[in-house]
């Protein structure tokens, strides 16, 4: 059979990747043309657009590029109306993905299925009429979800988290049994324990929440901290919020092997916050941004939710310290980190409560459980 994928960010890219895997182990007859990125593009197929090329975030960014959206978006559908899949098949993204499959639907009869809802629970809750009216299967990674969508009368699959799947893969593989030893030789770090900044993949994420954290950092004078850099952020940037006098290693595309070796970590909220308790590393939540108060009064005013970290979600508590807006500063940083390294008073119940996290996301094998229900439902 014929996919047709459309991703919009580097996630998107590595779930989409994994499950076009699951899916040719399923169908022998895959074939893939897709909106993604670099690691779908090694499983094989047509890569008709990176997700470089689409990357704006925030209403500045979007309008200053919108013409070139809107060619994007209007290229898309005419080359899967051109294509005639057997199946559109949506992976998160959905301010690009909603108005693709709105077209598709009306221009159609292709099936469309979602993999990875878009986050409508959160806020922008309208948008489940619209996912009602154009897309057949939704396909969830997050347990929580299915309650949410059956209050809206749209069942959805559950499949597992992907996420899961990455990070024992990781444990399994050569770098995932590195030895401390050789991890702190290959980066030059000391023997102090270490605690991962994890600051974000974008730059205005990393500008508001580096500079705090690097604060709080010369307070700990027992440990090192060191940053998870990502491949799209050059070290110069990150260099511009971190004091000269700091020696502050920079580990750039090697999330998870720092957090294999970290005693503690500070998250900036997302897919990072999942994936460190995972590794079962104690963290804070940090999401520092100016005006907090008011972002503080707009968050409670407009989102739908109780917490911001997809580990409170899980659990529908409070397992893991969320500092947001005003809250995330140098002293409040300092006592919550205090609590959750070797020997804090915190530490050993939010390392059980990643247990009961992990056994509400559900085993290994999402990626797998996804291929097997779509190819399922196609063939009827």
């Amino acid at each position: 059979m014929r996919y047709y994928l459309i991703v919009g960010e580097a996630s998107g890219d590595l779930h989409a990747s994994n499950l076009m895997k699951a899916l040719q182990s399923e169908d022998g007859d895959a074939e893939f043309r897709f909106y993604g990125g670099d690691l779908m593009r090694s499983v094989g197929g047509t890569l008709v657009k990176h997700y470089k090329e689409m990357a704006y975030m925030g209403f500045v960014p979007v309008m200053m590029h919108l013409r070139t959206i809107l060619r994007n978006m209007r290229v898309c559908k005419h080359d899967i109306m051109d294509w005639k899949p057997d199946v559109l098949i949506l992976v998160d993204y959905p301010g690009f993905n909603l108005d693709i499959a709105k077209y598709v639907r009306s221009h159609s009869d292709i099936p469309i299925y979602y993999y990875i809802s878009p986050k409508i629970w959160a806020w922008k809750e309208y948008r489940i009429k619209n996912i009602r009216r154009d897309v057949d299967e939704l396909f969830s990674i997050l347990p929580f979800e299915v309650e949410f969508y059956e209050r809206h009368h749209y069942p959805i699959h559950y499949v597992g988290n992907p996420c899961v799947d990455a990070v024992e893969a990781f444990k399994a593989s050569d770098e995932g049994a590195e030895t401390d030893e050789a991890f702190r030789r290959a980066y030059g770090l000391s023997d102090q324990p270490i605690i991962a900044i994890l600051a974000g993949s974008r730059r205005q994420e990393i500008k508001d929440n580096l500079r705090v954290m690097m604060k709080t950092a010369q307070r700990f004078n027992s440990h090192q901290f060191v940053i998870a850099g990502v491949p799209t952020i050059e070290e110069a940037y990150y260099r511009k919020y971190i004091p000269q006098e700091m020696d502050v290693k920079i580990v750039v595309n090697s999330t998870y092997r720092l957090l294999r070796h970290a005693e503690a970590a500070l998250v900036t909220s997302g897919t990072a916050t999942l994936e460190t308790a995972l590794f079962d590393v104690p963290q804070v939540v940090c999401y520092y941004t100016s005006c907090g108060r008011m972002v503080n009064w707009l968050r409670k005013l407009i989102l739908k939710v109780k917490y911001i970290s997809l580990v409170n979600l899980v659990v529908n508590r409070e397992i893991v310290k969320e500092l947001i807006g005003e809250q995330m500063n140098v002293d409040r940083l300092e006592t919550e980190l205090s609590q959750i390294v070797e020997g804090g008073a915190n530490r050993s119940q939010m390392l059980a409560d990643y247990a009961e996290m992990r056994e509400r996301l559900g085993g290994s094998g999402a990626s797998q459980r996804a291929a097997r229900q779509i190819v399922a439902h196609l063939i009827g």
